[in-house]
């Protein structure tokens, strides 16, 4: 049996530095059907510089990409305060940390899961601190070829490390061209392992479409509404679509874990009676009449005539009897 897709919503930063909105997400997605919700963990002076370029020049309130993720920060003491938050609506806390520093703080605060970014993959010295706790690690590869990724799974099969595999495409939003959902089988294929699908899309078709090809876990970004300020506002859903990606990926768990036995059709056998049809005549015939293809018609419901599917078997045969228009032909009518 198929296990249930696992859902995670990442508010990553959709907060915008604020820690009375991050709560509200909170209580939002809790409200979806997903089973966890992500947050990265930015501790500036731990993972950044004053050097580092903006990626996308998109803030009127920063002047260095340094002083964004400056403002994304929380406390310890809040993060403590956010996973408490979480336990209590009963949703998996996930971060992805970007500093050995704030590992050390997802350990104090009692993270669930790691999540790896993408931009984090080839970081052996992350992955290294990141396996020592022995808690599982969610991997994206959205930046990483093959060859790449074939380094680190070494790597954290070398440390026994508890991980999956996302597709992911590092695109936002991306386009239905840039998704690699074939990837989703060439991953499970290449490393045995749970794989799943990290979507950047903003559509709920691609995270349906990635569940009934093979993911078994699926994650996107949420946002209040897409017009909010943001780096992957654009790329995210909104909590109502969320609602409706939960709804319909828990409905095709269900369709995958009951398989239909198309040898089997005893289940239609009342609607058949009602749907299939019965051979009859289309117009007034005189015994004796040969009959023709063109005199046939076939009427609901089946077993009052010859079915249709024997029509063939009526065509040159003689009527004993008049037959009025839209009469049922039986076999005790024909010579």
């Amino acid at each position: 049996m198929k296990t249930k897709p696992y859902l995670i919503a990442e508010i990553a930063q959709a907060h915008d530095g604020s820690l009375g909105v991050l709560h509200a997400y909170i209580d939002a997605v809790a409200k979806t059907g997903v089973q966890a919700i992500k947050f990265q963990m930015h501790i500036a002076e731990a993972e950044s510089s004053i050097h580092e370029p903006f990626r996308v020049k998109f803030s009127k309130e920063d002047a260095t990409r340094y002083d964004y993720w400056k403002r994304m920060e929380f406390s310890l003491s809040q993060w403590k305060d956010i996973k408490k938050h979480c336990d209590e609506v009963n949703l998996d806390f996930i971060c992805s940390p970007f500093s050995n520093l704030a590992v050390d703080w997802l350990e104090e605060v009692g993270v669930h899961t790691y999540k790896i970014g993408s931009g984090e993959v080839t970081n052996f010295l992350l992955l290294e601190k990141i396996t020592q706790t022995g808690k599982p690690i969610i991997l994206s590869s959205g930046m990483s070829s093959f060859a790449e990724l074939d380094k680190t799974i070494e790597f954290l099969r070398g440390k026994e490390a508890n991980f999956s595999i996302l597709q992911c495409t590092t695109a936002y939003p991306t386009k239905p061209e840039e998704y690699g959902l074939n990837v989703v089988k060439e991953l499970k294929e290449r490393y045995q392992v749970p794989v799943g699908f990290s979507d950047h899309s903003a559509k709920i078709a691609t995270g349906i479409a990635a569940v009934a090809l093979g993911a078994e876990i699926l994650e996107f970004h949420v946002v209040f509404h897409r017009d909010l300020f943001g780096p992957d506002a654009i790329a995210s859903l909104t909590i109502e679509e969320t609602k409706a990606l939960a709804e319909a990926v828990h409905a095709i768990h269900l369709a995958q874990n009951n398989p239909i036995d198309k040898n089997n059709n005893d289940s239609f056998k009342t609607l058949k009676t009602i749907f299939e049809k019965s051979l009859a005549v289309n117009k007034n015939l005189p015994k004796g009449h040969v009959l023709s293809f063109n005199d046939l018609e076939s009427k609901k419901p089946s077993g009052y005539g010859i079915s249709a599917t024997n029509f063939q078997s009526v065509i040159g045969r003689k009527l004993k009897s008049d037959k009025s228009q839209w009469d049922f032909l039986n076999e005790e009518d024909l010579a």
